[in-house]
Parts: structure tokens; sequence; C-alpha cells
């Protein structure tokens, strides 16, 4: 039998070698090497709050090993006072020094909450890029709306210039995640989230869904590269040239094409307008009325139909036999009733 002394020799160059190898991924380290503005803000604030935290941890281990060193029972030198109880000045300290660096702590999470809100627009003389980020089963979806084109799990954009993310989920709940840029914040159907990012440099970063959502969630990835201003313009182009065209029926068939590995990178050089906000109010029907703050209208077609079945079947609630008979009053309805008890409710879902 191998004594554990001679194992641990063995083992411990293994388990450095391993760790110098985790330390030295790129994604590992995704979040501790920014490439925007976002993210180097984070990283700040991430070193600063653990500094801080080690402020107490650090004194506290070192004093743990050397009071177990120095008043170990074989050391008789050590003193000894049985009857020992309470220090004035040790209470003090144990608890002073927590206490500060809790305010100071609370204090800094509080501005850098606001300072970093993920839907506060980013300060620039340059005009931002929107893009319109729909999650679906499991790929992603990108809609540029002024370029009027849509991209399958690739976004390309100029450097130094701000992204406006718009978000929104036609299945389950997922999370829009670029770790060299910044911010997390999740997709969810019927509603749509904002996210305002940036990229200072240029480059090829990774982008993920972090929220599992089902069988290919391990496959739902993009990549986002950070280009020139010629590059991108050059881009563009190239997706336009494609002779795909997304609309309602091309987004449900893709919708449908529930992929358990990677989705390949797929161009539309002509994109329906208003999609996204379609996305979004066919999730919704006639659900407003349940607080819920939402600007975009509701669908013309099928979808609306689909949203007013799910309302027509909660419990309680049956629909006349004839229609025609029902009163008038009851048929005036509008969806701007519901809309206006609406604004009374929910107010952050797209704003």
């Amino acid at each position: 039998m191998i004594p554990l002394k001679t194992l641990g020799r063995w083992l411990r160059p293994g388990l450095l070698l391993s760790l110098l190898v985790m330390l030295t991924g790129c994604d590992a380290v995704a979040i501790l090497s920014p490439k925007g503005q976002i993210g180097q803000d984070e990283k700040t604030l991430l070193i600063t709050a653990t500094v801080l935290m080690l402020l107490v941890v650090i004194p506290v281990i070192i004093m743990t090993l050397t009071f177990a060193w120095k008043y170990r029972a074989s050391n008789t030198k050590a003193r000894y006072e049985p009857k020992w109880s309470h220090s004035t000045a040790i209470e003090v300290v144990v608890w002073s020094i927590p206490c500060m660096i809790v305010l100071v702590l609370a204090v800094l999470t509080w501005r850098s909450s606001h300072a970093l809100d993920p839907y506060k627009p980013l300060e620039s003389d340059v005009k931002p890029v929107t893009i319109q980020a729909i999650s679906l089963d499991w790929k992603w979806l990108f809609i540029y709306p002024e370029e009027k084109i849509a991209v399958v799990n690739e976004i390309k954009f100029p450097v130094n210039t701000p992204l406006n993310f718009e978000i929104t989920s036609d299945t389950v709940m997922n999370a829009f995640f670029i770790p060299h840029l910044g911010s997390m914040i999740y997709s969810m159907a019927a509603m749509e989230t904002k996210l305002h990012l940036i990229a200072n440099e240029l480059g090829e970063f990774p982008g993920m869904s972090s929220h599992y959502s089902g069988l290919g969630f391990a496959k739902m990835h993009f990549t986002a590269y950070s280009v020139t201003d010629a590059q991108y313009r050059q881009w563009l182009d190239q997706v336009r040239a494609g002779e795909q065209t997304l609309d309602k029926a091309t987004f449900k068939a893709l919708g449908e094409a529930k992929n358990s590995e990677w989705y390949p990178v797929t161009y539309y050089g002509k994109s329906e307008e208003g999609l996204f906000d379609w996305v979004i109010a066919k999730h919704m029907g006639d659900n407003k009325h349940y607080g819920m703050k939402h600007e975009h209208k509701a669908p013309a077609d099928g979808a609306a139909a689909e949203g007013h079945d799910a309302h027509a079947g909660h419990q309680g609630h049956e629909a006349p036999a004839d229609a025609a008979a029902a009163p008038a009053e009851h048929a005036g309805h509008t969806a701007d009733e519901h809309a206006a008890a609406g604004h009374a409710g929910h107010a952050g879902s797209g704003e």
C-alpha cells in the first residue's frame, strides 16, 4: 500500500499542471479579459469587491493557523488561561472592521448597479447599432431592423460602436451572454429585455445561452465579431446578397427545426418589417389585462387566434354559444381597454 505522503508527492505536480492549463484557457477567463467598457467596469467591480472581502478572509486564515500552532497541546510555553472568556478589544476589532467593509461594499454595489444598468444607453458620439435577438430551440436569431436583414448564430458590428440589443424568446426562457463584452440578461416569451454593450477592440468573441433550456442547450452558442466600419459594410452586402427571406412562414419553419446539434450560420438577405414585435405579440394574446405593460401591437394573423384560444381556456370563463347574441357593450371591449388596465402594472418589460 502506498503511503499517503508518497501519494501526495506524486499527485502534487499533476494538480499544479492541471490548474495552470485551466487558467490559461481563453474561454475560462473571458470575464477577466474584457474587450469592452461594460466588461472592464464589471471586472473592476469584481476585483474591488474580492479584495475588500479578502481584507477579512486572509487575516482570519492566518490567525487560525497561527493560533492552532501556538496553542497546540505540545507547546507547554504558551499562555494557559482556562477561565478567560471575554476581551473588549477583540470584540471591537472583529465587529467594526467587517461592518465597515460591508458598508463600503453596499455603497459600491449601489452606485455600480445604477451605472451598469443594462437598460441604460451608452453615451457616445457614434450612432448605435440596433440588434434584435430572439432565442429559439436551440439557436439564436439576430435581426438588424435598420438594415432589414437577419442572421442565425452570428453577429457583426463596428468596433467602438454602441450596441442596442432588444431581446425576447419564442420558446422557453434563455439567457443572452457575451462574456468578453459584459452583462448577461434573460430572454422571455411575450416580453422584451434590453442590453447595451460596446466592443473597444477588434476580435472574435464567443456568445452563449447561459441558462439551461433543453436538449440542444449545449450547442446554443454563436460568435460575435467586432470589425472595422469597412468590414462591417462588406458583411452587410454579403448578407443582403443572400436569396433567403425571413418572414412569418420562414420564421415558423426555423423555430420548428429543434436542433440538438449546433445550427449552422444562416443569412437572410431580407427580413420582414416588424417581425420582432410580432414574435412578442403572438405570445401575449388577449392577456394584456394581467398588468404587464407592452408596447407591441397584437398580430393580425393566426397568432391572434392562438392567443384568443389560450385566453378562452381560463377556468370559469366560458364563451357564449352565439357570439352575435352577446351584449353590444361586451362586444365593444377593445384591446385599448385591456392595454389601459395594463399600464397600472409592471412597466419594466420593455422600457
